[in-house]
């Protein structure tokens, strides 16, 4: 092999450290999880079958479960059928549930039947952190991320998608009954095996037909308008990297700015996330238990009175404001370009002119007021 670094023979025997115990180092993130899971009182967090039967064949103890679902979410194993893999072959997770590897149909129920104790237990861990003194509890930043579900675009429906899906049916369905007209016009008979499949073709369409009128009646008691037929509470969302979005879930999440901890997380099937900044910082706030919170945001979850909301709330809300005018996309100064100066009530244009308050008026319950210079405003030609 020359001057390569010379690999271990397979067939060599060793003497191998004597229990589980020696592989994981004192320092192992594992020693954590397992430490904070067995201190926790799982029955009054809601979790199920804490207290084993006296009969019938035994299961596996919640607290074990939960160390592997806590393993998981630490390292991203997000698929039970990742974490049954890991089970079987992960040393770490052989000395975290004592060897035991649940297949991944009972590692998937115990995250089903236990959703809700599984986020009491990680409100627990963020009391946990704040009690170390890991979450500063003054700043937090929100932000949301979109996950998809198991649910193709096929199998999500708009009244637009409906529309475009019931158009491209009915062409296909006039395409194939001229195929057969013109197979009876024509001078020779077209084979019995053709005819046959057009004949197959045709009942086939006029099936998906039947089956888009009635996702059509589904969709007119869609509260929002949108209907998934594999996962119901899935919703197309739009998404930066993907033309087309995705069907999915919206994954809100408040992160710590000391260390990076998430304090409050919440899965939304809101496309937008305008309408998040309130319940989240709301909950950064319950979680971080402290007087005065400022949050960090994206534009996207700019709204008025969410806001002012959490202002009176003596949440400090830090998020940039959208511009939404279409005036630069006209070759217009935009309302930024002005200047107000409150001591005289008066705005400034960018070409240095005085614009006085000349009168207000209500619409729809808001009060315009209009700012305007007849003679300077006359000239211009912006």
């Amino acid at each position: 092999m020359g001057r390569f670094v010379e690999a271990s023979d397979r067939h060599q025997p060793s003497l191998l450290p004597p229990c589980l115990e020696d592989y994981v180092g004192p320092d192992n993130p594992v020693r954590v999880i397992d430490a904070f899971v067995d201190e926790l009182d799982l029955g009054a967090l809601g979790f199920t079958r804490v207290h084993p039967a006296a009969t019938g064949r035994p299961g596996y103890a919640p607290g074990m479960m939960l160390k592997l679902y806590i393993y998981g979410y630490v390292h991203q194993l997000t698929s039970s059928r990742k974490l049954e893999r890991e089970a079987g072959r992960n040393v770490e997770l052989m000395w975290l549930t004592g060897k035991l590897a649940p297949d991944f149909k009972t590692i998937a129920d115990f995250r089903h039947n236990n959703a809700l104790a599984i986020k009491q237990a990680c409100q627990r861990f963020i009391a946990v952190c704040r009690a170390l003194g890991l979450v500063g509890g003054s700043v937090v930043a929100i932000d949301g991320s979109k996950f998809r579900a198991v649910n193709t675009h096929e199998r999500n429906f708009t009244k637009a998608k409906l529309a475009r899906r019931k158009a491209h049916v009915e062409e296909s369905i006039e395409q194939y009954m001229a195929d057969l007209d013109a197979a009876d016009r024509a001078d020779a008979a077209p084979p019995a095996a053709k005819m046959e499949r057009l004949k197959e073709r045709l009942a086939l369409l006029r099936g998906r037909l039947v089956e888009l009128e009635e996702i059509g009646r589904q969709l007119e008691t869609a509260p929002d308008g949108q209907l998934s037929l594999t996962d119901a509470d899935a919703r197309a969302m739009a998404t930066a990297n993907d033309r087309r979005g995705v069907v999915g879930y919206n994954m809100q999440t408040a992160v710590d700015a000391r260390h990076h901890l998430v304090v409050a997380h919440e899965l939304t099937n809101k496309g937008s996330d305008r309408s998040q900044l309130l319940p989240m910082a709301t909950a950064a706030k319950i979680e971080t238990e402290a007087e005065s919170l400022t949050v960090l945001a994206d534009r996207g979850y700019y709204e008025g009175w969410q806001l002012r909301a959490c202002d009176e709330a003596g949440i400090t809300a830090l998020v940039p404001k959208p511009d939404t005018s279409p005036a630069r996309a006209r070759g217009l100064w935009a309302k930024d370009d002005f200047t107000y100066r409150p001591d005289t009530d008066t705005y400034r244009c960018p070409m240095g002119e005085e614009l006085p308050n000349r009168f207000s008026r209500e619409e729809d319950g808001k009060i315009l007021h209009f700012y305007f210079n007849q003679k300077a405003c006359q000239g211009c030609s912006s």
